[in-house]
């Protein structure tokens, strides 16, 4: 068999028609979960046959792209405002499927070089972006809009104005956001994997790196099934499945990490003012639903259902969990103090990570003749934002402890497997004459 023969099959091929797979199936499963979100919402009985545009808006958001609204009626009438939020259900199915599409070529391989892994890369960022393009383009649709009743449906039928508003997605953003989101994805899937190849150069940092990445990927990925478990056995006990399956297709994660940062102490700012709403359970609709901007966290909720401070145990379990298991996946030579410290730096990054990707912005102000924002049902605000130093800090101390903790219990799980395997460890001398 000749060398070239021989160099074909140690490298598997992974060209653009793989990239091609890679970047269409994403694109395809985050709109499929999207489809099933929106029509579980209601979605279907928007006019104009607005569907397909809002679909392709719903996959913008998913990978951080941002969508203007705006209005006119020949100048009597305006509306405008902005939406950045991202149905992190949808975010999690494209992120899943592009990592391990990027990862199966390169298995059952030790080392890969920086050329080759940048190439594989470049080929799914170029048709990524294009693809992209294409549907920050669709995203954009206008709707007629009544004024209904009241001063400014009667200033609306005196001068038989007959507002429109549309969104449309911010085009350049949208490219800018989707290439660093795509980026990330790629880069945390080499992180995550126990197994991928990395370049030779970096070999030496993955025995302090990647147990850790996957650790923390257990932990979003648990504390997700966890609220599916949730949501299933609230609509199954208490009616309204439709609004449910609308929440675990579009939002699960962002109520489950959500939930996660408060368990750890974190505090949230938000609030809640018009017809808007948010993907979540009612008290935090209640907490939020204020006349000012109002705090969210462990005490303010349990204001509203005690059974939050369940929060705080259920974190405490999982940390320690995967604390245990990044422990166990680390080799023996690292010590409790390390094991501490590559959690507690891990779980920050990835409370930044949900802190950024969980942001809710929106707004919708609708005038006619300059007067704005008056009682039609259609103006409205949505905010949620993190305090993000708190957030930071209480995750390092939480893994700086569950990441010791989880140490000790790996290090004399060790030393228990070792002693059972010992000759005579069961009480009985061993035979000399054997």
């Amino acid at each position: 068999m000749s060398s070239r023969t021989l160099s074909d099959l140690a490298v598997p091929r992974h060209g653009w028609a793989q990239a091609l797979v890679t970047v269409l199936g994403g694109l395809i499963g985050m709109g499929l979960v999207a489809a099933l979100g929106l029509c579980a919402a209601g979605a279907t009985g928007l006019p104009d046959g607005s569907f397909p545009r809002v679909l392709a808006a719903t996959v913008v958001t998913a990978v951080g792209g941002s969508v203007d609204l705006s209005g006119d009626a020949s100048g009597l009438a305006g509306a405008e405002g902005g939406l950045t939020v991202m149905p992190l259900s949808v975010t999690l199915t494209g992120a899943l499927f592009i990592g391990w599409s990027f990862l199966r070529p390169l298995r059952h391989r030790a080392v890969a070089g920086a050329p080759e892994l940048a190439g594989w890369a470049a080929r799914i960022v170029a048709l990524w972006l294009i693809a992209l393009l294409c549907l920050a383009f669709a995203a954009r649709h206008t709707f007629e809009i009544s004024l209904g009743e009241g001063a400014l449906g009667d200033l609306g039928d005196l001068f038989g104005v007959s507002p429109e508003v549309g969104f449309a997605a911010d085009v350049p953003l949208t490219l800018l956001v989707g290439l660093l989101w795509l980026a990330g994805v790629l880069v945390l899937a080499l992180l995550v994997s126990r197994g991928a190849p990395l370049p030779g150069r970096l070999l030496r940092f993955q025995s302090a790196v990647r147990p850790a990445a996957h650790a923390m990927l257990q932990l979003l990925l648990a504390s997700v099934v966890i609220g599916a478990v949730i949501a299933l056995a609230v609509a199954a006990t208490r009616g309204r499945p439709a609004e449910t399956f609308a929440v675990l297709l579009l939002g699960l994660p962002n109520v489950a990490w959500l939930a996660l940062t408060i368990g750890l102490g974190a505090t949230w700012d938000g609030r809640v003012e018009g017809p808007f709403g948010l993907p979540m359970p009612h008290a935090l609709d209640e907490v939020l639903r204020t006349e000012d901007v109002s705090a969210l966290n462990l005490s303010t909720l349990a204001g509203h259902d005690g059974r939050v401070w369940w929060l705080l145990v259920a974190d405490a379990v999982l940390l320690l969990a995967v604390a245990f298991v990044m422990a166990a996946l680390s080799p023996a030579r690292v010590r409790a103090w390390q094991h501490a410290v590559h959690l507690a730096v891990a779980l920050a990054l990835t409370v930044l990570m949900i802190c950024l990707v969980g942001r809710i912005s929106a707004r919708l102000g609708l005038s006619v003749l300059g007067i704005g924002d008056l009682d039609t049902g259609l103006s409205g605000q949505v905010l949620l934002k993190p305090r993000l130093p708190v957030a930071l800090g209480l995750a390092l101390l939480w893994g700086l402890v569950t990441g010791f903790a989880g140490a000790l219990l790996a290090r004399r799980t060790r030393r228990r497997s070792r002693s059972d395997r010992l000759p005579g460890a069961d009480g009985r001398r061993p035979n000399a004459d054997c």
